[in-house]
């Protein structure tokens, strides 16, 4: 196949005034980024990919995301013993140094992240969680910079996003010792936020992961100002929730759950919170000992429809026809068999009917260009040659998988036109270009 593409995505000039029926994006900025620390430069923590473990103890780390946005909705995720938080339950022990106490500082005139003048735009304080975002005012700035003086424990990820349009593309997913283990599992080709962006490129969801091991519901109710304090501030709550209420397979704890889920859903609400529950896991029944009884089932399918949400993913249907993917003890997913991979695409498959309804208002090009100051680049490919031309500032162009997977980057630095042969297997992909001030998205078939 020898084609010319046209570009069908937004560049991030103009993307501010897009808007959506369903969820308004809110634009990855930091992806890709040198992270300057004073342990040195690190690639890792921008890397984009949670379930990468590689850990930055830093206490000092500052980012250079450019000006433009007004506003910055800032993310960070650290590692602990998997948990959310360590205290919310009685029933497992966990442990782990929080992100706790520290500074987010912004600076517009910078030039490595220590010189430069540098403004207080928000300070954290007792922070017990392990994965939050907040909201900063980033008008003229170009950095920012968080700053500690005690143990920082250890952070695997900081993601900053364009919430200057106010972006809603913000997610908590709520969980078990299910979505602890399962949703950070290394053995995935994807993240459920990775796999939205795949197939919906306008998109770049900001995931914050919040399963705690043995936690049930009666606990997540009793800490609901707790996860409201800490996980308020986004737009959905992703909930998985239900195998420690169902355990052992009876329905005594039924009409509890019922009532403790009904206040979960009404609490998120009254927060301008989007619920969205999920189907408890199927045991591996075998292994187990026992299974969810189908009366829990039913609960969550009354509780979706009588409060008019949007329907989570099935993780009964597909666990039970999948018991391969469930670990030895009969309950958790299996990372050696995909089980957490699993989860991610499931929770991917429920959502993205939602970014299908969401409709984004393209800019012009010609108005793009004179803002941006250049042209937007062509693309050629044949095969599995891909020939990029019209390039006038240093890109990236990363080929991306349908499944959201990041297969292949190349950075072009002072070339015009560049040509490469990709590596990959035949299949659908999004070529997603990158340079200071914008990007642009195709879709194509590499054979």
């Amino acid at each position: 196949m020898n084609t010319w593409i046209k570009a069908f995505a937004t560049v991030s000039v103009l993307a501010l005034g897009g808007s959506a029926m369903a969820i308004t994006p809110n634009k990855l900025l930091s992806r890709g980024l040198t992270a300057y620390t004073s342990s040195g430069e690190n690639h890792y923590i921008t890397d984009g990919d949670l379930t990468n473990w590689k850990q930055c103890t830093a206490k000092d780390i500052a980012i250079n995301v450019g000006s433009g946005p007004s506003r910055l909705f800032i993310s960070w995720e650290s590692y602990g013993d998997c948990a959310w938080a360590t205290d919310f339950t009685k029933g497992c022990g966990h442990t782990g140094t929080s992100l706790r106490n520290f500074k987010i500082l912004t600076s517009s005139n910078s030039t490595n992240g220590q010189n430069g003048d540098w403004i207080l735009a928000t300070e954290v304080k007792d922070n017990p969680v392990m994965s939050r975002g907040v909201y900063i005012d980033f008008d003229g700035m170009s950095w920012f910079r968080f700053v500690s003086e005690e143990n920082v424990g250890q952070i695997l990820e900081i993601e900053a996003f364009d919430a200057s349009n106010d972006g809603d593309d913000t997610w908590f997913f709520m969980g078990t010792s299910i979505s602890q283990m399962g949703l950070k599992q290394q053995d995935t080709d994807s993240t459920t936020a990775n796999i939205i962006h795949g197939r919906f490129p306008d998109f770049t969801p900001a995931m914050l992961r919040g399963g705690i091991g043995c936690i049930n519901s009666t606990e997540v109710v009793a800490h609901l100002d707790d996860y409201l304090r800490y996980a308020g501030n986004v737009k959905y709550w992703a909930i998985e929730m239900g195998t420690n209420d169902a355990w052992g397979g009876g329905d005594w704890n039924l009409e509890t759950y019922k009532h403790n889920m009904q206040t979960i859903i009404d609490s998120a609400k009254a927060h301008g919170i989007e619920p969205i529950l999920a189907r408890i896991i199927a045991t591996n029944e075998s292994k187990a000992g026992w299974q969810v009884n189908p009366k829990f089932l039913q609960a969550i399918d009354e509780l979706t429809q009588e409060n008019n949400l949007h329907p989570g993913p099935d993780f009964y249907s597909y666990f039970l026809a999948h018991p391969e993917q469930i670990a030895s003890d009969g309950v958790h997913p299996n990372g050696d068999t995909k089980g957490g991979q699993a989860m991610h695409h499931l929770w991917a498959d429920a959502l993205s009917p939602l970014y299908a309804n969401s409709k984004i208002e393209k800019p012009d090009t010609t108005s793009i260009q004179e803002v941006i100051g250049s042209t937007i680049p062509s693309l050629h490919v044949n095969g599995k040659e891909i020939h990029i031309s019209g390039i006038d500032a240093d890109v990236t162009v990363d080929v991306i998988s349908a499944s959201g997977k990041l297969e292949e980057q190349h950075i072009l630095c002072g070339q015009q036109e560049y040509e490469f042969r990709s590596q990959v297997t035949p299949g659908l992909y999004i070529i997603i270009v990158k340079w200071k001030g914008g990007m642009v998205s195709y879709k194509t078939t590499l054979s």
